[in-house]
């Protein structure tokens, strides 16, 4: 669906950022800009920045920005349409509804009613739960020692024995066959009718992060097969993509979360108190199971069950886990087979304790390695420190491989130079089989600082740009977009300069508009909060910008010089070698 850029502007204008996120989090006014905490993941210091000046927000901690359109989206899990409509009803603004092309209209008015027909089939289950119907899933339940309370939190019910029944009760709100088949409640045969997806089960409703009803997990009772089912996936539900139980665990202010196995695991946790849980849906982890949680903590503690399913389940999600920059540890639950039973046989502190003393994800990988070989024997004693350089080799940082190697060392009781070299060599045959030289390691190490360098200034630049349109001024005839090499602040710098040159103003929440996902939104957020002028007085800042500025054009006149060379361009190449002799000649100097 489209709407005018125009009209964008109007509800975006019209919803001060400060406002808006300040209905959320609570904000406290520093300097020019409002610090709160991050409602994207837990801190206990706000890092979390409001600009008033810029209508952007951006966190420090985790890396997330926008502006208010990229806020309500990531925290009501809106799209932007739906976005842009709670913001226009906010705004008293009425949104032309013609603009809706028809397919755009049938897809919303479809997730609006597969999320109206889960919430009255929640409603139902958790109404049988508690009729004589119920009598024997109520028993069950509180059989696993949940409370009345917990219940009603997690809005439990039941799908009794007739195989229609949820069928007939949807009929008669009158939604038809074609849609009910669309919503995965029901399945319709052309002889036997409609029938219940769900019955005789004890039902878990599956929520959203906004607590809305997005599909169902229902426990046979008795000895039906299978044991758990869940529903099958919908326009609003995708497995792969939910978590059962975020939607409260999200607003824990616990410093991790803890990721279990199952629906009873999650709540019997979060009955004791630890509110921090969540669980995958009868499903393998997956990345975006693990980018969803980087949103909300950077540490999370796996207890899943101590038998061997559940170490093998640990085993495949510690690696998807950390490529999203989690810390991972792993928490003990023997003698007992999972948190559920823990608790109710040692109590919450005894598992307080035990996620105190949770081990370190590389050395819990080591243990269960370590099972496969007879250290006693020679040949396999290598293959296994062989396996460990290999997993050392997975760590980019090389302060951090280096502690898990002194201590793998230590614990083993094995020379640590002869198990660095090893590494070393290892990691020489995973990049090609020949060692890296030592002149070529610094040749590397330099040309990533120079970009690392080139990329900052030309942050620093886009962001001053923004924060003082004079400066446009200052540096014409000197730089141009063109001049902006370095990942997104070349597209960024594009529109920053041709905005300027239209409307002689910059607005960066409108920059940030014209990309679609969340990360270069956020990213383009990071680039417009970079910044040290503040820290200068005038003499420095006049030194800073001078520097930055002739930084970032010798950098874009080597890039034409390869450019050049590449082509065989002698014209070019020659223009760009009369302008690399004139900069070197006469240092750029801005006059503020």
């Amino acid at each position: 669906m489209y709407y005018p850029e125009e009209l964008v502007e109007e509800i975006r204008n019209r919803n001060d950022i400060i406002s808006v996120i300040g209905s959320y989090i609570k904000l406290q006014k520093k300097g020019s800009n409002h610090m709160g905490l991050c409602p994207f993941h837990n801190e206990r210091t706000p890092s979390f920045s409001v600009s008033a000046s810029k209508q952007m927000y951006h966190c420090f901690g985790c890396g997330v920005g926008g502006n208010v359109f990229t806020f309500i989206m990531e925290y009501e899990n809106y799209t932007f349409v739906e976005a842009l409509k709670f913001l226009a009803e906010r705004a008293g603004i009425e949104l032309p509804e013609q603009e809706y092309s028809a397919e755009a209209r049938k897809r919303s008015d479809l997730r609006a009613r597969l999320l109206e027909v889960n919430k009255e089939a929640a409603k139902y289950f958790f109404y049988q739960l508690k009729s004589n119907r119920g009598q024997a899933a109520m028993r069950y339940l509180k059989d696993r020692g949940l409370s009345e309370d917990i219940i009603k939190k997690f809005g439990l019910g039941y799908s009794n024995k007739y195989s229609d029944d949820l069928y007939k009760y949807l009929k008669g709100l009158n939604y038809d066959d074609v849609f009910l088949k669309q919503s995965g409640l029901v399945t319709i045969d052309e002889k036997r009718g409609g029938m219940d997806k769900f019955w005789n089960r004890v039902m878990f409703p599956i929520m959203d992060i906004n607590q809305k009803v997005i599909g169902f997990g229902g426990r046979v009772m008795g000895d039906g097969m299978p044991k758990y089912l869940n529903s099958p996936e919908t326009l609003i539900f995708e497995k792969s993509r939910t978590l059962y139980g975020l939607n409260f665990a999200r607003s824990s202010r616990a410093p991790h979360l803890l990721i279990c196995e199952g629906y009873m695991d999650v709540i019997a946790l979060h009955q004791a108190g630890f509110t921090n849980a969540v669980a995958a849906l009868g499903t393998a982890f997956t990345s975006f199971h693990a980018n969803l949680l980087k949103r909300f903590t950077d540490e999370v503690l796996l207890t899943f069950d101590s038998d061997q399913a559940g170490t093998q389940a640990s085993l495949r999600a510690i690696p998807i886990l950390k490529e999203a920059g989690l810390t991972v540890k792993v928490v003990s639950m023997k003698p007992y087979k999972d948190p559920d039973d823990f608790i109710k046989a040692l109590g919450a502190e005894e598992y307080q304790k035990r996620i105190n003393e949770a081990q370190n994800s590389f050395f819990f990988e080591i243990d269960i390695l370590e099972r496969d070989y007879d250290l006693a024997d020679p040949e396999q004693k290598t293959r296994f420190f062989n396996e460990i350089a290999r997993k050392l080799l997975s760590f980019r940082e090389e302060m951090e491989r280096n502690f898990h190697l002194e201590a793998i060392a230590k614990r083993y009781l094995i020379d640590i130079e002869q198990l660095r070299r090893l590494v070393n060599r290892m990691g020489s045959q995973m990049v090609g089989g020949i060692s890296e030289t030592k002149e070529y390691r610094e040749t590397r190490r330099s040309k990533k600082t120079l970009e690392d360098g080139i990329y900052k200034s030309q942050k620093l630049m886009l962001t001053w740009l923004i924060e003082d349109n004079a400066l446009f001024e200052k540096i014409k005839g000197i730089l141009s977009p063109e001049d902006f090499t370095e990942g997104i602040c070349s597209e960024v710098a594009k529109l920053v300069f041709n905005q300027y040159e239209q409307e002689a103003t910059v607005i960066p929440a409108k920059i940030i508009n014209h990309f679609e996902s969340k990360e270069e939104q956020s990213e383009v957020a990071a680039l417009f909060s970079a910044g040290i002028k503040g820290e200068m007085d005038t003499a420095g800042w006049k030194k800073a910008l001078s520097e930055t500025v002739q930084r970032i054009k010798e950098n874009s006149l080597d890039k034409q010089s390869e450019k050049a060379i590449e082509a065989n361009d002698t014209v070019l190449l020659q223009k760009v070698i009369k302008q690399k002799a004139e900069l070197k000649k006469h240092n750029i100097r801005i006059d503020l």
